[in-house]
């Protein structure tokens, strides 16, 4: 495969992709997660609490953080080891100034899917923007319908209104399929799982609900506020019926279909169905640093070689050998685990 240039950038190289690499498990390098922020608008209990998050927390300055171009030269890496597919997180991206020349710049590249996980609440005004830029599709963050239930997850004063809209303006932007993601915790707002599949059928989203995980250290994780992936299967099936569809190599979501052809929904199981297996991403912070799993404590540093002049073919090097190491595979171990193990935050390099 060939990942190719278009426009005002013909210019540049193409990107032939090298044989695929793989690590020490077998898996292959396939699927790049690109924080471009550490902020958030948000501070959701689950993922950037602001008893952690509070005021006197220190964020990247705007120089710490991986420029525009710095992003793009390390995507077109990436793109040389076997990377097809890209997505852009934060904190919440939509809170990066120059995020449409990021997306201008990546989709230059040509990777096959380039997509978008964000809160929405700033996705109203933007979403045309980005569609331009070359944006394919997004995933957006929506934990209740309900006005009250949404404050408190969100802890924000952020409108459930304002996320709403901003699905709204990417369906007709066409950043279709727009998904929802949705995390369910046990006595906040897993009453409301029927109510979420009805409103996106109505719509023609998809709705995905996760399980609370035990991402970071700061979100007070306990394993009886999980809604199984099992239990919230039981309660749609009981309303609808649904049909389980093959699972794609690397999904992370289990997918099922409406059996009165209205529209499909996933589950994701990191707690009680691991598929570390065949996990095919790599997580990239803001500040250049990189992760080969979400629940990992350590990054490689990637911006300070890049600063100091290290060539392509070194930093390169860098990002194959540090995957040809990988071992992790946190989700399958938790279980057997004497103790809970350090983990980066997830709102640092993106869910």
């Amino acid at each position: 495969m060939a990942i190719t240039t278009r426009g005002d950038r013909a210019a540049r190289p193409r990107v032939e992709m090298a044989e695929p690499v793989r690590d020490a498990l077998g898996r292959v390098l396939d699927d790049l997660r690109i924080s471009v922020t550490d902020r958030c608008n948000f501070r959701c209990p689950y993922c950037m609490p602001r008893s952690h998050f509070g005021p006197g927390h220190r964020f990247l300055p705007g120089s710490e953080q991986l420029t525009a171009a710095e992003i793009e030269r390390l995507a077109r890496l990436f793109a040389h080891l076997g990377v097809t597919r890209v997505r852009l997180t934060g904190g919440e991206p939509l809170l990066r100034r120059d995020l449409a020349e990021i997306v201008t710049r990546l989709a230059g590249l040509g990777f096959a899917d380039l997509a978008l996980t964000t809160n929405g609440a700033l996705l109203a005004r933007h979403a045309a923007q980005l569609r331009r830029a070359g944006l394919r599709r997004v995933s957006v963050s929506l934990d209740s319908l309900d006005p009250a239930t949404f404050a408190a997850m969100s802890d924000s004063r952020v409108r459930l209104g304002d996320v709403l809209d901003g699905i709204a303006a990417a369906q007709e932007a066409g950043l279709n399929p727009v998904r929802v993601n949705c995390v369910v915790q046990r006595g906040r707002n897993d009453g409301e799982i029927l109510d979420l599949v009805e409103w996106a059928r109505a719509r023609s989203l998809e709705i995905r609900f996760i399980e609370y995980m035990d991402v970071g250290t700061s979100n007070g994780w306990q394993r009886e506020q999980v809604v199984t992936a099992a239990e919230i299967v039981e309660t749609v099936s009981r309303a609808h019926a649904i049909v389980p569809l093959v699972r794609e190599r690397a999904a992370v979501a289990r997918r099922y279909r409406f059996a009165d052809g209205m529209g499909a929904m996933g589950v994701i199981a990191s707690v009680t169905q691991p598929f570390c297996g065949d996990c095919s991403r790599a997580r990239l912070s803001s500040d250049g640093r990189l992760y080969t799993c979400l629940f990992a404590a350590e990054g490689l540093d990637l911006r300070g070689p890049l600063r100091a002049g290290e060539p392509d073919e070194g930093l390169e090097r860098l990002l194959g050998d540090r995957w040809r190491a990988r071992t992790d595979r946190y989700s399958e171990m938790r279980a057997s685990l004497p103790i809970p193990l350090r983990h980066v935050e997830m709102s640092y390099i993106g869910g």
